[in-house]
């Protein structure tokens, strides 16, 4: 859903709709189909159009690609124990155009953080436990060339509280981002 808002000369949109942006939120909304707690998914991001010119047979699947469209195919094999590091291992062949990845993580106020232990897994354990951790889905899709689009969702408690709306944008989540960018760069 875009949200625009009247301007001089017209109406600004707030997220502007693209193949990138609804590639996105496609991956998104098949994560969040399986519902929480999972691993952290990986999906290359294809034309659509070059996709169905090789395999004409899922034409009925992703359609024809002449809107620009890519298709988001998910990745099997990436460990998911140290995601972020294995990201910054990955390259892609040039047929792939772009990258998305799905990472569910917990924040928390920026005081929580302090006197967290060095250990990686004792300062995962301790976010785990405290009291003012929200935990969130963190989407991230971008482009060869730098374009991006990512989408944040924090998880409700039940019916009372229940997941929040999805906040989108192409900066909500920098760092991931960067890595994915980064697994997209040509070879030097």
């Amino acid at each position: 859903m875009n949200i625009d808002l009247p301007t001089d000369d017209g109406v600004l949109e707030l997220h502007p709709d693209s193949p990138l942006r609804r590639a996105a939120l496609e991956v998104e909304q098949h994560v969040a189909e399986a519902g929480w707690d999972q691993p952290p998914r990986l999906f290359a991001l294809v034309r659509t159009a070059e996709l169905v010119a090789k395999q004409p047979a899922l034409a009925d699947q992703v359609g024809d690609g002449a809107d620009g469209s890519l298709t988001p195919i998910e990745q099997d094999g990436v460990p998911t124990d140290d995601f972020e590091s294995a990201l910054t291992r990955l390259t892609w062949p040039g047929e792939v155009h772009g990258c998305a990845a799905v990472i569910e993580r917990y924040m928390v106020p920026p005081e929580a953080e302090e006197g967290l232990p060095d250990d990686p897994a004792l300062a995962a354990t301790a976010l785990a436990a405290h009291p003012d951790r929200q935990e969130v889905r963190l989407v991230a899709a971008v482009l060869r060339g730098g374009s991006s689009h990512s989408a944040v969702r924090r998880r409700g408690a039940g019916e009372e509280l229940p997941d929040s709306d999805l906040l989108e944008g192409p900066d909500l989540v920098p760092g991931l981002v960067a890595l994915l960018d980064q697994t997209l760069a040509e070879d030097p």
